[in-house]
């Protein structure tokens, strides 16, 4: 499947580009990850630690073990704080 990935904040800093479309044969968001994660040193420093990033697949909020079938956009950034 193709999918747009988006990077925001520090993983775009990381990684390099805003936004990439990949073939991917991931199942999930977790597969997505490590698929990336093995590409370059940039990828896996910005995968690294997965407790300090969040993902949106097609604009909402989700999980790392969420499926990817019919997502068209998947995006990582790092956890919002607010005040």
């Amino acid at each position: 499947m193709r999918l747009d990935v988006l990077y925001f904040a520090w993983v775009r800093e990381r990684i390099g580009v805003p936004r990439e479309r990949i073939e991917t044969s991931a199942a999930t968001v977790a597969d997505l990850v490590a698929e990336l994660a093995v590409r370059e040193d940039r990828y896996a420093a910005a995968f690294a630690d997965l407790s300090s990033l969040r993902v949106a697949l097609d604009q909402e909020l989700s999980s790392f073990e969420a499926p990817l079938a019919d997502v068209r956009e998947v995006a990582f950034f790092p956890p919002m704080t607010g005040g």
